[in-house]
């Protein structure tokens, strides 16, 4: 019997946003956009539907006058995604 993917994670620029907390626990959005390419409105929207799930944390500040969001994996979203990594593992022993 195989694992069900996680929704949320299987979408890819969710799975990649994911990927880039896993590795740096923390990363602010222009970075988030330049590693996967998504256009500031659609990346917007895919990390509130983190967000929203407990994946990550978002915190709004400010580096001098200009606006900085800054995006962390939570324990929710690590364990969510090791999971999703240990389904995906048994779709390929198939």
């Amino acid at each position: 019997m195989l694992n069900q993917l996680d929704p949320l994670l299987h979408s890819e620029l969710r799975l990649a946003v994911m990927s880039v907390l896993i590795a740096l626990e923390e990363a602010d959005f222009v970075y988030l956009q330049e590693k996967t390419g998504a256009s500031s409105g659609n990346l917007s929207i895919q990390l509130d539907k983190l967000q929203n799930a407990g994946y990550i944390e978002i915190e709004k500040t400010y580096k001098g006058k200009k606006p900085r969001t800054v995006c962390r994996i939570t324990q929710k979203g690590v364990e969510a995604f090791r999971a999703y990594v240990e389904a995906l593992k048994g779709y390929l022993d198939v």
